[in-house]
């Protein structure tokens, strides 16, 4: 894979073994760690504070014979990656101006781009750099004499990659504990990925708080965060260094090793497309900006190489992935539901709900929810009013299991046979019911809709809304028909969440006649139910089989929605996502869902309230605003360039 081709730099954090007070053998082995990285992609690398000399040198940083032969190792480092395509960033001693600094040296291809010193010196505990070493905020030129060299020196620079969206940003250890880090500052003058050169020892707990800063931080400024602190070969006089690295990723922790085999290196691929569309999204990001001299020193990759991804796409996005964590996810999004649901009715005043129930997932989920919100309110369970509406494509299966559940909920159940009204419209409109077309299926959806408003005006209740994110999305619901209700409670779930949430009802029903009903609803096909059953009586019409797996629809809906990602991207992340799929099969799917996502925009441009639940949602109140003419024209043309390559061997 092409990283760069999609938006995404290989980034790496080392810890090498090194030993203190020994520059050309520390130099040789982060050497070893630069040239193995290359071979394998990596295009950033971090390494921990002064890992060329050690950070427990204490003292001997007094020493001349210590820091000239930081000056030698750090030549030789040079030569000895000038053929690397990496940029590495490696801590050691630098003089200037009469006084020694902590620095990061920045350097790429044998050739040091920047010199950032430490701006926040901890000077507390166990810590004493101000003995030895000044602080950024002392020094008075913007250059450092290096190496026969006027090299950039400040902690006011960025290095920009000049064939690509990458912007970095480095600090050092302890100024990320600071109320305001100077990656905040980076951050806001485009750095989109920050490096941290880090000697933090570990003590009981050290580690979470660490872990939890570099998460927030990383969520701060929307970006790319690599910490990298010392470990294996750090002085133990006093201290133990636990060599603990961290990768993440606006917000989410991707990649963390802490004690790790000596040497040891963690990589990961950071999405640097997906961060940059998610500032230009949160427009108030850089609200705040102040103007400061920042320097941009800028450098090109010398190649991409063609490498095998490291990093795991989640063919679910919108499912929550951590198994211990299932009950407490699920509970959450539950609750937003019914307190939506719950806030409604108290506020209007209204005591009763109206709701089709059908045995389908939706209206299964729309049920539950219902019901936790009438425990909510103290509401008896009779106001829900629950009509199933057998049709002219309904199934016993699909209706023993939507009566199993009412009567189970106690909820109010009405059936009322929409059959004999439907023939009757067909009469009235010249429709031959023979001919299972749109106008036979829309037909039954409509009629629906309409006995449920009239018995809501009847009771005085509120028409509950069952259709989910995913059909939303996809345009797969009747306009003015069940494209309509009073308040939707499953706007906000897309089908492969709708399918999680209820097997999460069915694990924990105290009541084993619904968790059964549940647990057959989850295995009965997907389908609206409105074309005949077939000779057998079971369920013909497959709405999988007409406009695709909703768990490939879930995952183009995310990527496009919420990362913003092109079609030949989220083309290339599904198939390695779904590699039981063939990719000529994923790229037929991509290309129903961007033309129904278009075309279908017009019944999204009217819905009715409904709950936001996640990242991705497309009420036209909120998250998603879209003409309804709108074309997909430029996304299906990106489609068919992506098709060609898919057929070379090019994607």
């Amino acid at each position: 894979m092409k990283l760069g081709k999609y938006g995404y730099t290989r980034v790496a954090a080392a810890v090498p073994d090194v030993r203190i007070g020994d520059p050309a053998r520390n130099a040789a082995e982060i050497s070893d760690r630069i040239r193995d990285a290359d071979h394998h992609g990596v295009k950033v690398m971090a390494f921990p504070e002064l890992s060329l000399t050690g950070y427990t040198c204490g003292d001997l940083f007094h020493q001349s014979s210590l820091l000239d032969a930081a000056r030698q190792a750090m030549q030789e480092l040079l030569a000895r990656t000038r053929h690397c395509d990496v940029l590495a960033a490696v801590g050691m001693p630098v003089e200037a101006e009469d006084r020694l600094f902590n620095c990061a040296v920045v350097f790429h291809s044998g050739r040091i781009l920047g010199v950032i010193p430490k701006t926040f010196l901890p000077n507390y505990n166990e810590f004493y750099e101000k003995r030895w070493f000044a602080s950024s905020s002392d020094r008075s030129y913007d250059s450092v004499h290096l190496l026969g060299q006027e090299i950039p020196f400040g902690e006011n620079i960025l290095f920009q990659a000049g064939n690509s969206d990458l912007c970095i940003g480095v600090e050092i250890c302890e100024d990320l504990w600071m109320p305001i880090p100077p990656s905040s500052h980076h951050a806001l003058h485009g750095a989109n990925l920050i490096l941290n050169l880090s000697a933090s020892n570990e003590t009981v707990s050290k580690g979470d708080y660490r872990r939890e800063l570099v998460r927030q931080q990383s969520a701060r400024c929307l970006a790319g965060y690599v910490f990298c602190s010392a470990g294996q070969g750090e002085s133990t006089t006093d201290l133990v260094f636990g060599g603990h690295t961290i990768l993440a990723e606006n917000g989410h922790i991707v990649r963390e090793m802490i004690f790790p085999e000596p040497s040891a290196c963690t990589c990961y691929d950071m999405d640097i497309e997906k961060l940059r569309n998610d500032r230009i999204r949160s427009n108030s990001f850089a609200a705040k900006a102040e103007p400061e001299e920042y320097r941009f020193i800028k450098f090109d990759w010398n190649g991409d190489p063609d490498v095998k991804e490291c990093f795991s796409v989640d063919p679910h996005p919108f499912v929550p992935g951590d198994e211990s964590e299932k009950d407490a996810r699920c509970r959450e999004i539950f609750r937003l539901q019914s307190v939506g649901l719950a806030e409604r009715l108290r506020k209007t005043g209204i005591q009763k709900a109206v709701i089709a129930v059908s045995g389908g997932l939706d209206s299964t989920l729309a049920l539950l929810v219902t019901a936790n919100a009438f425990r909510t309110l103290a509401l008896p369970d009779r106001n829900i009013i629950g009509i199933t509406m057998p049709g002219l494509g309904t199934t016993k299966r699909t209706h023993q299991n939507a009566v199993t559940l009412m009567r189970e909920l106690r909820i109010t159940t009405r059936e009322i046979s929409i059959v004999e009204a439907c023939m009757q419209h067909f009469r009235d409109i010249g429709h031959d019911a023979s001919v299972h077309d749109v106008t036979f299926e829309n037909t039954q959806a409509r009629e629906r809709t309409q006995i449920l408003m009239d018995v809501a005006n009847q009771e005085g209740g509120l028409v509950i809304g069952t259709g989910d994110l995913s059909e939303l999305a996809l345009g797969w619901c009747t306009y003015n028909g069940d494209h309509m209700s009073n308040y939707a409670v499953n706007a906000g779930v897309p089908k492969s969440l709708v399918r999680h949430l209820v097997s999460w009802y069915s694990e924990t029903a105290k009541n084993e006649r619904v968790a059964e009903a549940l647990r057959d609803i989850l295995d009965t096909p997907i389908s609206p139910e409105l074309l005949p059953a077939d000779k057998d009586g079971h369920i013909a019409q497959k709405t999988e089989e007409t406009i695709g797996p909703y768990d490939l629809h879930d995952f183009f809906l995310y990527h496009m929605v919420r990362n913003g990602l092109s079609p030949a991207k989220i083309l290339k992340l599904a198939t390695l996502a779904f590699p039981s799929y063939p990719p000529r099969e994923i790229l037929k799917w991509l290309t129903v869902f961007y033309k129904r996502f278009f075309t279908q925009q017009f019944k999204r441009s009217c819905l009715p309230d409904g709950v936001k639940i996640g990242s991705v949602c497309l009420s036209p109140r909120g998250d998603w605003r879209m003409p309804s003419d709108a074309s997909a024209g430029l996304y299906l043309r990106e489609l068919k360039a992506a098709a060609a390559e898919l057929e070379n061997g090019s994607l």
